[in-house]
């Protein structure tokens, strides 16, 4: 491989880092705008479920309809993956993770959840034969637990998690983990907005009839309405897009494991803007999820200078 092919690779690996960690710091706000938006209008998890991805889909579905109308054309064969992306991973997640919370609590959920990197690395070696190696099964460990670490493991241990429990953790967990499959799958033949929009409309339709079983306000509270804006506007629309662009530039598995960091930075906002505490157990656990996702870089990075350090005529300056 020459050293510009090389370069160029590690390259596009980088850029494929940064959109997914950018898109992270994006998600890592959710928290902070569902809290405040809980905290002034009297609504369930799941009507905020799906009145979150119904106004997504309705301003990425109106905006497409208007600006560029052609986008919303996709191939007839690509419509399966685009289903299970909506259906699936988020729809279908949405109710996973809200029923995981209720059961197991916030804690515990979101430990469960971070089995996803290890489903994926999974099912991306079975459907695409990306490779499984050293890096990425520790990259996984460490990552792990670390995220066990931010989530408090002294409120793990105060907690009593059903079979059940387990099941719909691990369900929200695997559900989580398939839209970097699904969105690997087609992130190369449409544009994100497309896929977006699929995305949220056929997670609308999932979340839909459960609204008459836990049915809330709307319109939200005008209080809540802005809090409301900025979750459609960053965690969703803008965070959902970026990270579907990064997995043009990366394997699904390492996607997903980066995606890890999300938990660091909902910690960090939490401390800044909720006042929480942010404990030196918690600390050293961002420090360890840093340290796996900085793992998974470092043999492009070595690939990469000793392309720059090889001669031009060849490893043994042979034309």
């Amino acid at each position: 491989m020459s050293e510009s092919t090389v370069s160029a690779s590690a390259e596009r690996r980088g850029l494929g880092y940064f959109l997914v960690i950018l898109a992270t710091a994006g998600w890592g706000t959710s928290g902070l705008f569902l809290t405040f938006i809980v905290r002034m209008v009297p609504i369930s998890a799941l009507a905020l479920a799906f009145w979150r991805d119904l106004t997504t889909f309705l301003c990425l579905v109106i905006g497409l309809a208007i600006l560029k109308p052609a986008l919303l054309r996709v191939a007839r064969r690509d419509l399966p993956w685009l289903i299970g992306l909506g259906a699936f991973s988020i729809g279908t997640f949405h109710v996973l993770w809200n029923l995981s919370v209720w059961t197991n609590g916030v804690a515990v959920a979101t430990v469960l959840q971070e089995a996803a990197p290890a489903f994926v690395t999974v099912m991306a070696w079975l459907i695409w034969r990306e490779s499984i190696d050293a890096i990425k099964i520790v990259a996984i460990i460490i990552t792990f637990v670390g995220c066990v670490l931010v989530a408090r493991v002294d409120m793990l241990g105060q907690a009593s998690v059903t079979w059940l429990g387990a099941l719909i953790g691990l369900g929200s967990a695997i559900t989580y983990g398939s839209f970097s499959l699904f969105g690997k799958k087609v992130a190369g033949k449409y544009s994100t907005w497309t896929i977006l929009t699929y995305g949220f409309g056929f997670g609308m339709l999932i979340l839909f009839p459960l609204q008459f079983l836990a049915p809330g306000p709307w319109p939200l509270l005008t209080p809540a309405r802005w809090w409301f804006t900025a979750l459609i506007a960053l965690p969703t629309i803008i965070s959902f897009s970026i990270y579907t662009l990064g997995l043009r530039y990366l394997p699904a598995s390492i996607a997903a494991i980066v995606a890890i960091s999300e938990v660091v930075f909902g910690a960090v906002y939490a401390y800044i803007f909720l006042h929480e505490r942010l404990e030196w157990l918690q600390i050293v656990g961002a420090i360890l999820v840093i340290a796996g996702v900085v793992s998974l870089y470092l043999p492009a990075l070595r690939a990469n200078a000793q392309s720059r350090l090889q001669p031009a005529g060849g490893a043994n300056g042979q034309t």
